[in-house]
């Protein structure tokens, strides 16, 4: 989604707008359609500069302009909600009088009403956003003290907001502000850098200070001040895991490194002599959880797969009633919660905006809420009572892989947790805890089938349909599959149940709509050749994804892929990998834009 950066250097006489063009680069990543700046001149006028595209178009109308130097500045990049993609729409924006400016992350869900309140009262708006309405209170209260202007402002707005805001008439700060959208402070040696996530200040500083919800802050080139005391943190990712090193393409790096995310996911978790996972994160909440009998797992998108995993782990392993929601749904259901009921959240950046809405409507109902997250000091690992860090690494490439497969295990820790507590046995813990051990270098082993997927891409690359089957476990890898050529490539997909298409789509098979099968050698292996064949019997082509020996499926299907032999439940873990591989090289034969596709966004952090 949107980004934000502040810059503000500790001495003025060295400023650089190079550090915050850099800042914003990081954040490229999540994804947008345009970009801008705001910035004090030495003169002490502002100068604001906008342009549609990427930041590297915004960097020629800097360079044209000659403005090079200057702070504090303030930096965004767009992904459009309320407007359309253009340069009047992109941020940031300005009052009437060209005195102040704001950046802004969120959706003001009652701007339209304060629109009006504001034109009424003689305010001129020349965007299509919600965001400059926010420029326009400030102005309407601001009597010159920023941040009590900004304090006002926001008790009129009702929505969610990351905020960052500079005046000419009060200069030499920052004003920020977070609300249900994520901020934090960089402090380095001689700056503070404000940004939307840790990705942008990472080469400057680890040392991050998080603003939570209702929190403002004020830099200055001195210090910083907040409403309420907060902890300096350290960022645990170094540096050099943003970089791209020799690959093409972030998306094929994360690929790549699943072997190491998943052992790092796994390290330090496992008792192999007793079958259980060390959940340090669950400890506080150990004793409540014996007595959930019903758990509700919310995700979004790749996450939300992962959550369909979970529904047969738990029920499977654990045999704890579970159900898996689309977290944009879950607060708008009546769902029966009780005091034996968990809601397990699983978001990649901690930051989804319908996952925090679901965790807040579930603790405002008395449910102990759980977390499945990849970022320390995240908004969901803050607001949920316990929960379990995947530790995989920074993502960038806006098609989760890594976090993924990360987000799975820790399903399978969850499991082999809870399972232990109720029905699982000693003996089939310890099954899991040895299966689980060797995952790394299955998945390496898996890994060596990039070639054959980069063929396959290039015998299929002229298809526009697929459709992906699976049963039972491989039924989310089915979704997950589609879900990833679908926002690679831009082609249709659909992931569907091995049983189901007998009941519609076989409607859609011919010669020219290819089928995904994936049919290891698990409990319903029978049943997926069964449902090969009714795709062949239509002259569908097949490619199929199945355990080595298994050499049934090559008289079946088209093109069949192997994976290593392992236990059911860690199958996925495994069948996902060609798939990503093949969404990747179909994405590239495309010339798509694999890192960051159109429309899309790695956090998405408005509802």
């Amino acid at each position: 989604m949107c980004g934000i950066v502040g810059y503000i250097s500790r001495d003025a006489d060295k400023r650089s707008i190079d550090i915050g063009i850099e800042a914003l680069k990081r954040l490229e990543y999540r994804g947008y359609d345009s970009a801008g700046l705001a910035l004090f001149e030495p003169s002490g006028r502002i100068l604001c500069q906008r342009a549609v595209g990427r930041i590297s178009s915004l960097e020629k109308k800097i360079n044209g302009n000659g403005f090079l130097t200057g702070d504090p500045i303030i930096l965004h990049t767009r992904w459009a909600t309320h407007g359309n993609v253009c340069e009047a729409n992109a941020h940031p924006h300005s009052d009437c009088t060209g005195n102040i400016f704001v950046v802004h992350n969120g959706i003001i869900e009652n701007y339209l009403a304060l629109k009006e309140q504001l034109a009424g009262e003689g305010h001129l708006f020349s965007s299509g956003t919600d965001s400059e309405v926010i420029a326009h209170l400030i102005e309407k209260f601001f009597e010159g003290n920023l941040e009590e202007a900004v304090r006002k402002s926001l008790g009129c707005l009702a929505g969610t907001y990351g905020l960052a805001v500079i005046s000419s008439d009060d200069p030499g700060k920052i004003v920020a502000a977070r609300l249900s959208s994520p901020l934090l402070i960089g402090l380095a040696e001689d700056h503070f850098l404000l940004a939307s996530d840790a990705s942008a200040v990472i080469s400057h500083t680890r040392k991050v200070v998080y603003l939570d919800d209702g929190e403002i802050a004020v830099i200055n080139r001195d210090n910083f001040t907040i409403i309420r005391e907060k902890k300096v943190e350290e960022i645990e990712w170094p540096e050099e895991q943003y970089q791209k090193d020799d690959f093409p393409h972030y998306m094929l790096k994360e690929i790549v490194e699943q072997p190491l995310s998943i052992e790092q996911t796994l390290m330090g978790r496992l008792i192999p002599e007793e079958g259980k996972a060390k959940l340090g994160g669950l400890d506080s909440v150990e004793r409540r959880l014996r007595e959930v009998d019903k758990v509700y797992i919310a995700g979004c998108g790749t996450a939300r797969h992962a959550g369909l995993l979970g529904e047969y782990l738990f029920e499977e392993y654990a045999g704890i009633r579970t159900r898996c929601e689309a977290a944009s749904e879950f607060r708008y259901r009546k769902t029966l919660l009780d005091d034996k009921t968990a809601l397990l959240a699983i978001s990649q950046s901690g930051e989804t905006a319908d996952t925090l809405a679901a965790i807040r409507d579930a603790r405002a109902r008395g449910v102990v809420t759980l977390g499945i997250t990849n970022v320390v000091g995240s908004t969901q690992a803050r607001e949920t009572d316990a929960g379990v860090y995947t530790r995989c690494g920074p993502e960038i490439g806006v098609a989760s892989t890594k976090a993924f497969t990360s987000q799975v295990t820790a399903l399978v820790l969850f499991t082999l947790f809870l399972g232990r507590q109720r029905q699982l046995t000693v003996t089939t813990g310890q099954r899991i805890v040895s299966e689980l051990l060797r995952l790394p270098s299955l998945v390496t082993r898996t890994l060596q089938c990039e070639m054959q997927m980069r063929l396959l891409a290039e015998k299929y690359q002229d298809f526009d349909n697929f459709l992906y089957l699976g049963r039972k476990y491989s039924y989310p890898i089915a979704r997950e599959g589609a879900h990833k050529i679908k926002e690679t490539a831009y082609v249709h997909a659909e992931g569907c149940r091995g049983g189901e298409p007998k009941h519609c789509e076989l409607a859609l098979i011919s010669e020219n709509f290819p089928s995904i099968c994936i049919a290891p050698g698990d409990s319903v292996y029978e049943k997926m050749v069964s449902n090969i064949e009714e795709i062949k019997a239509r002259r569908g082509p097949v490619i199929a994804i199945t355990t080595e020996g298994n050499h049934e499926l090559e008289g079946l299907a088209d093109d069949v892929v192997y994976i290593p032999e392992t236990i059911e439940p860690l199958t996925p873990i495994l069948t996902i990998i060609p798939l990503q591989l093949f969404a990747y090289h179909f994405a590239v034969l495309r010339g798509c834009d694999i890192d960051k596709p159109r429309n899309l966004a790695k956090s998405v952090t408005v509802e």
